[in-house]
């Protein structure tokens, strides 16, 4: 087995050796203040790249040293890679590499976790000077393991071209950025994961509601081709026709769920699936709509507002049934021989979403109420997905035709 190398004596001024200067003191005053504004930067960082940059930066700032290295372990190639650093060229950061081997300082510190001090690198006899060192003329070094759950990350090394002494308390101090970097490390690593996991989950909503759409897609056109065959039964082909354009309401919700996707954030990290923004969805369900009655106008005035598919569908079968029911008898071709206008509007009142279905044509029965029992299966259909929906469905004053007005609580979506 061969030897192992002796174990690095650590080279310093230990606290025993004498009262400290109050400059020294200062020093290490200026060191921990460092760190403190560091460790707030650790826990809101978000890249990581800056990240490790900035604490080269600040660790070399607090060293008072000319460089600061941030290496990370290569395994696979067993070798140390500069990922951030301070002082060194360009070319150096991202490119450069230094052993990861026990006779390597830095890789010394990598294998044993034990920090290393070397003062006197020309006349080491226990490590080699790595070549990026020589090229840059480092006289002394200093490194410091970061680790983490996950186990180690690399290592942070301080170095400089000048006489000088690295002491024990500077291991304290660098201990500190790479502790510190180190919990940063897991920190992204875990979201890393975590959005990977969320990106095969949207993935798989994606295509759940595509297989969904496309399968929905076949039943309206079967639908189709069985009112072709009654066509001489004007019942039964208004019945097929009015549950085409309900199986196409709910498939125009999963297309949305297709398009936009199913998974995001929630703003607070969390995942919300199944969310789609209910405007453009309003939109393209009334261009369908439109597309089947080209003697009336349709228009679509929808915000924003991100629901859920078990709110979207109701929300946008309620709105097909009552456009729909406008088509059929709010303009009466011997009155309206031109057609009519009507409009769909959203719009959201503080916890409250509000949806509007408006003509300008007849307007409704004398005695027509809300909640009474009717033969109308559309008019039961709304008011069964108002029940489901927990809302209100009203009928304000109009100068003429008419207006449902649908009020859906929202306690529970996001703004």
């Amino acid at each position: 087995m061969p030897a192992r190398p002796e174990e690095p004596r650590v080279e310093a001024k230990l606290a025993s050796d004498g009262p400290r200067s109050p400059a020294d003191l200062e020093a290490r005053l200026h060191q921990q203040a460092i760190l403190s504004a560091f460790g707030v930067e650790a826990l809101r960082g978000t890249d990581l790249d800056l990240l490790l940059q900035r604490a080269t930066v600040l660790c070399a700032q607090g060293m008072g040293a000319e460089f600061c290295k941030a290496l990370e372990y290569l395994r696979g190639e067993d070798t140390l890679l500069v990922r951030a650093g301070v002082g060194w060229k360009a070319d150096v950061i991202g490119h450069a590499t230094v052993g990861a081997d026990l006779a390597s300082p830095a890789g010394f510190a990598l294998k044993t976790g034990r920090p290393v001090i070397s003062n006197h690198l020309a006349a080491e006899t226990r490590f080699r000077t790595p070549q990026l060192m020589a090229d840059y003329g480092i006289r002394r070094a200093i490194n410091v393991l970061i680790e983490n759950r996950d186990g180690a990350f690399g290592v942070l090394e301080v170095d400089d071209s000048r006489d000088g002494m690295f002491e024990e308390a500077d291991i304290a101090f660098m201990q500190g950025f790479a502790n510190l970097l180190g919990s940063a490390i897991e920190r992204h690593r875990t979201e890393e994961l975590l959005r990977a996991a969320l990106a095969r989950q949207d993935l798989l909503a994606r295509e759940m509601s595509h297989r969904v759409k496309n399968s929905l897609a076949i039943v309206a056109s079967l639908l189709t081709l069985q009112a072709r065959q009654n066509e001489g039964e004007p019942a039964v082909l208004a019945a097929l026709q009015d549950a085409r354009s309900r199986v196409e309401a709910i498939a125009g919700v999963h297309d949305q769920l297709w398009r936009q996707g199913g998974i995001e954030d929630s703003g607070a990290g969390e995942a919300v699936p199944g969310e789609i923004d209910l405007a453009p969805f309003l939109d393209k369900l009334v261009v369908n709509l439109a597309s089947g009655a080209p003697t009336h106008r349709l228009t679509c005035v929808a915000e924003p507002q991100k629901l859920s598919a078990d709110l979207a569908i109701p929300i946008g079968l309620l709105v097909n049934e009552l456009v729909t029911n406008s088509l059929k008898y709010a303009y009466p071709a011997e009155r309206f021989p031109e057609g009519g206008e009507i409009r769909v509007r959203t719009e959201r009142e503080a916890t409250t979403l509000c949806v509007e279905v408006a003509d300008d044509g007849i307007g409704l029965p004398e005695g027509f109420e809300i909640g009474r029992a009717s033969k109308s299966l559309g008019m039961r259909v709304v008011g069964s997905l108002t029940r489901q929906l927990g809302g209100t469905l009203t009928i304000p004053p109009a100068g003429k035709g008419t207006t449902f007005r649908l009020a859906v609580p929202l306690e529970k979506t996001r703004a």
